[in-house]
């Protein structure tokens, strides 16, 4: 198997695991959060729905400057039901899939670079940072289904059976 057909199976299994979490979103919690510190809930759960999108970027750009000296700060749109945030995640995917299809083990090999003010704050080969990608969007699903059992909503099974679902995926 070569990495892009690697990279592209987890995606879909990622995508899954998402999906069953997104899928129990309780409506109006978006500005819930469980210390003041924390994240709200709605900025957590359009995170998950949409890291593909990250995964898209590391594909087809050279760069991504997450904090450009000029602004131009990327904005989330806000969403609200469990249906909006699937259909993010669809898109996202769909995004990711395209973007896996049009690329090569090659250009997986060549580096990619993360941003802040000009400032590169990471550096690797592109299949790299997507396996990070992958990384950060499992820590914040498990972190938004933290959330989703603190405001009494069900916790579905993703790598194994939960609490609230006694199946394995």
């Amino acid at each position: 198997m070569d990495i892009r057909d690697y990279l592209l199976a987890e995606l879909n299994r990622e995508v899954e695991r998402s999906r069953a979490a997104l899928e129990q979103v309780p409506e109006n919690k978006s500005d819930w959060k469980p210390h003041e510190k924390s994240m709200q809930f709605g900025y957590l759960a359009n995170m998950v729905a949409t890291i593909p999108m990250w995964i898209t970027m590391q594909i087809s750009q050279n760069e991504l400057d997450i904090a450009p000296k000029g602004g131009g700060k990327f904005e989330m749109k806000p969403l609200n039901t469990s249906a909006e945030y699937i259909e993010a995640l669809d898109k996202a995917a769909e995004g990711a899939r395209e973007a896996f299809n049009k690329t090569s083990d090659e250009h997986l090999n060549t580096n990619w670079q993360l941003k802040a003010g000009g400032n590169v704050v990471a550096e690797a080969p592109r299949y790299q940072m997507i396996q990070d990608t992958f990384g950060h969007w499992a820590h914040h699903r498990g972190q938004m289904t933290v959330y989703l059992r603190l405001m009494g909503a069900k916790v579905p099974a993703i790598y194994g059976p939960s609490a609230d679902e006694k199946a394995f995926r």
